[in-house]
């Protein structure tokens, strides 16, 4: 048991992050969704809708793509929403357990416990969101292939610091781009477009204190330290990009799984706007000097840059 006598923490003793972590609980205090009651889950799916804005279907600008019927690029974009969303739900079982990790051991009395309980619990809420609206898709639960799975399964282990807030940075990052463009698109359907809302608004917050905590973990670190973080935050970045669109969407959208990998691979246009949906996030790397000559090589090989 704790000596009664113990100082208690007084304000000036409280981490940097907490003014960050405070005006953020006030936030979500005064705006936050749920699900549950927010998103339409009883009217069937209207199939004469997108799942995703079409623009952003990986097939998009290529051969198949002009060959395939309506119905086809309408099918394909709700297989591919579906995908992101079961990759959104993989990773943020990823950061639930890193942010528990991290503030295990932290004052729970502290507005920076409160809000990273705060940030799990939105979490919670969208994972089971996108289950749903990945279901209501009328789409299998696409998973990660096994490799991704257990690089996951140490990195959520092992991760820690600059390196663990930095790779959610970079996935919620990726993430709001797209789904900021499928929440104002009138072809998506509007359950899919509520969800993304939902996401973007309560993510925005989520950023913020990556951002915050990337650069508080940063500071003071050593250029060795500096490249080796970069380097794995690289590499859990390619690992979550590549894995967001499972290539069995074009099998369940019925078409040749094989000819449709090919072309999605060989994309011009996809790969354009994957670089500049991650402009603004390739530019806070840069700012906290995490953009090293190794770890642009994996952000060029995901296309982020």
């Amino acid at each position: 048991m704790a000596s009664s006598t113990a100082r208690p923490r007084t304000q000036d003793d409280r981490p940097p992050g907490g003014d960050v972590a405070r005006r953020l609980l006030d936030s979500a205090a005064k705006l936050a969704y749920d699900p549950a009651v927010e998103v339409d889950w009883e009217t069937p799916l209207d199939k004469r809708f997108h799942g995703a804005s079409p623009e952003w279907s990986t097939l998009y600008g290529t051969a198949y793509w002009d060959e395939m019927t309506e119905e086809q690029r309408r099918e394909l974009t709700r297989q591919e929403a579906a995908s992101v969303a079961c990759t959104g739900i993989w990773f943020e079982m990823i950061l639930q357990q890193m942010v528990l990790r991290d503030i295990y051991t932290k004052d729970p009395t502290g507005a920076e416990v409160q809000w990273a309980l705060t940030e799990i619990a939105d979490e919670c809420r969208h994972s089971i969101m996108f289950a749903r609206g990945a279901a209501k898709l009328e789409a299998p639960p696409y998973r990660p292939h096994r490799f991704a799975l257990e690089l996951g399964r140490a990195f959520k282990t092992l991760a820690f610091g600059e390196v663990a807030y930095a790779a959610i940075l970079v996935a919620e990052e990726v993430l709001d781009v797209m789904q900021r463009d499928w929440m104002r698109d009138e072809r998506v359907v509007p359950f899919v477009r509520t969800i993304n809302n939902i996401h973007v608004v309560e993510e925005s917050r989520h950023m913020k204190f990556a951002r915050d905590e990337t650069r508080r973990r940063l500071a003071g670190a050593g250029p060795l330290r500096r490249r080796i973080n970069a380097l794995v935050i690289a590499i859990a970045s390619y690992v979550i990009v590549t894995s967001m669109v499972n290539k069995k969407v074009y099998a369940n959208a019925g078409l040749d799984e094989r000819r449709a990998v090919r072309e999605a691979k060989a994309n011009e246009h996809h790969k354009a706007m994957m670089r500049s949906s991650c402009s603004g996030l390739m530019e806070f790397l840069a700012s906290a000097r995490l953009l090293t000559g190794p770890a642009l090589a994996f952000y060029k090989r995901a296309h982020l840059i």
